[in-house]
């Protein structure tokens, strides 16, 4: 099993930025991929950025150049930059383990134009 708690979801301007975060416990080990999606209100949850246990990453053409994830230990970031009305959606974190995959709770993420 594994517990994931998100934190850092926010109201900002467009242009601005924020930084979201996700710390694991539980069967750190097993992860194979971690990962960021977004579902906004209306829309299919769709993914945002991977990162996999080696490090490679992988982003959605709409946030490359403007998002980062990044990993330290048990916690995974996604650094977000020139925030755009449209990246305005709920975050969740999902990690990918031998034993399936684990979401964490979300965290809202509204940018006002």
């Amino acid at each position: 099993q594994v517990q994931l708690v998100e934190a850092g979801g926010g109201l900002v301007q467009a242009g601005g930025s924020l930084r979201l975060s996700c710390a694991a416990s539980g069967s750190i080990l097993s992860v194979n991929a971690w990962g960021w999606y977004r579902q906004a209100p209306g829309k299919q949850r769709e993914l945002v950025a991977t990162m996999t246990k080696g490090g490679s990453t992988m982003y959605a053409d709409s946030v490359k150049d403007r998002f980062t994830i990044s990993r330290d230990k048990n916690t995974v970031y996604l650094q977000m930059n020139s925030l755009l009305p449209e990246d305005t959606a709920v975050y969740y974190c999902k990690v990918s383990a031998w034993m399936g995959d684990y979401w964490g709770q979300g965290t809202q993420v509204t940018v006002s134009s």
